[in-house]
């Protein structure tokens, strides 16, 4: 399968789903430069994702990938609460908050039945999915109007899965990616690789599109992926600084900062391993503990102390999501990030 032709875009660059730093303009803004712009979907209600899904179709750019969770959603546990509430209470103290507030429910969902109903009406052309895939009667329902299903792989084992349970095309998540790891098949971070050793495994290891995730940032690195067998790239980090991005002025700052160089996989602040810069929470904690509920119920009680913290102007309590390399965060439109990437890689469109 072409995968650019199948998706109809004019180079091989994928802006990764970002959710908290993003919204639907830097998707509009990508695709609108020849690429595939995406929308997080996992943390928006019924109606925020009907709106955003409105306001995409109704710009006429498109085409447009919708990103999904899949992970599977256990109640918390109260024992998982309490021990969660005392690892946190010193800070609590710290900040002057109330250790006994009541706390909001998560916000991340997986996808589901109401999520499906809703992309039917839109029928986005391309539909992504972290943590695995939805159920089959689900993945059934997204394909029946021909969209191009994509899933994030960490592994050979989880590529091979999904190229089994239909995917139309994997992502090679690197170790390096900011953000969430994809992994579903298993917790073991030993498994993990880098993305231009695991590229090429699982470009030899399935008969489908293999995407590109991790420490790419720039042309060079666009153009080693491509030859070792991409036939596409997907760019989160490289975007976090641009003007459609949401990206909040301290978490942009610590970006700037000589601080962006250390980051870490920590499973702090939702639950799941995810890739961010090392801050006070990170070095006091670990960044990997037994502390924190199952994903996505940390998230929660830690709320009120970043809110609290980044008043302050402190992101001591702040999910700084970023990859290893934060060497392409520029300022400036999309749109001249895209041209900059496409000139120095030597891509060609791939369409009128």
């Amino acid at each position: 399968m072409n995968l650019l032709a199948r998706l109809g875009v004019r180079y091989p660059i994928i802006q990764a789903p970002m959710a908290g730093v993003q919204d639907g303009k830097l998707a509009l803004a990508v695709s609108a430069a020849g690429g595939l712009g995406s929308l997080p979907a996992a943390m928006l209600s019924p109606p925020a994702l009907q709106q955003a899904l409105r306001e995409l179709s109704e710009s006429g750019l498109g085409p447009f990938n919708i990103n999904f969770f899949c992970h599977h959603q256990q109640d918390l546990a109260p024992a998982e609460e309490r021990r969660w509430r005392q690892a946190l209470a010193p800070y609590y103290a710290e900040l002057g908050l109330a250790g006994d507030a009541s706390l909001s429910a998560p916000s991340r969902a997986p996808f589901h039945a109401e999520h499906a109903a809703i992309l039917a009406e839109f029928k986005p052309a391309v539909v992504s999915f972290h943590f695995g895939l939805p159920d089959p009667a689900l993945l059934k329902s997204v394909k029946s109007w021909g969209a191009i299903v994509l899933a994030s792989a960490t592994t050979v084992a989880e590529a091979c899965w999904l190229a089994e349970h239909g995917a139309d095309a994997i992502i090679a998540q690197g170790l390096e990616a900011g953000g969430h790891r994809g992994h579903f098949l298993s917790d073991d971070l030993s498994l993990q690789q880098g993305t231009f050793t695991l590229l090429p495994q699982i470009v030899q290891a399935v008969a489908l599109p293999v995407i590109a995730a991790g420490g790419i940032v720039d042309g060079k690195g666009i153009r080693a992926a491509l030859a070792l067998g991409a036939s596409a790239v997907q760019m989160g980090t490289a975007f976090l600084c641009c003007d459609e991005a949401t990206t909040s002025p301290l978490h942009r700052a610590a970006i700037q900062s000589p601080e962006s160089h250390h980051t870490a996989l920590t499973n702090l602040f939702s639950g799941r391993p995810a890739r961010g810069i090392v801050n006070r929470l990170m070095r006091e904690l670990g960044p990997i503990s037994e502390l924190p509920p199952t994903f996505p119920h940390a998230s929660a009680a830690l709320a009120p102390m970043r809110s609290a913290a980044e008043k302050s102007g402190s992101v001591d309590f702040s999910p700084l999501w970023a990859g290893q390399n934060v060497a392409g965060c520029h300022k400036g439109p999309a749109a001249e990030l895209m041209a900059a990437w496409v000139a120095e890689a030597g891509l060609m469109p791939s369409i009128p």
